[in-house]
């Protein structure tokens, strides 16, 4: 079993940034599709970012231009620099990991790092 630890999270205001952190073995790192999703209670999980081995980057609509995932293969760590929060970011907010750049899975995943952004 990866492990895989989110760090990063906390309770900020509107406007302010967050960077969250996510670590991983090292050895295998680099091979994986790393993404980060973040759930509400009582909805469903969202994608937020992915990042692929090639370093390609998907977002989705409600973070592009604010949000930005990024890897650093050397030290096994995904981040996510997070601008402009709004209060709907707030969130609990989890890395997964998918073997072999399959990024349709996600194979491993973190215990979560909880964002509050108050207005």
């Amino acid at each position: 079993v990866v492990q895989l630890v989110e760090s990063g999270g906390g309770s900020v205001q509107v406007g302010e940034s967050l960077t969250l952190s996510c670590a991983a073995p090292v050895v295998t790192f680099a091979g994986y599709c790393m993404k980060w999703f973040r759930q509400v209670p009582g909805k469903e999980r969202e994608g937020v970012a992915t990042i692929d081995v090639y370093e390609d980057t998907t977002y989705a609509e409600s973070v592009k231009g604010r949000f930005t995932v990024s890897r650093d293969n050397a030290k096994g760590i995904l981040y996510l620099q997070m601008n402009a929060l709004k209060p709907e970011d707030t969130a609990m907010y989890y890395c997964a990991a998918a073997r072999n750049n399959y990024c349709s899975r996600s194979d491993y995943w973190g215990q979560g790092t909880q964002v509050t952004v108050s207005a």
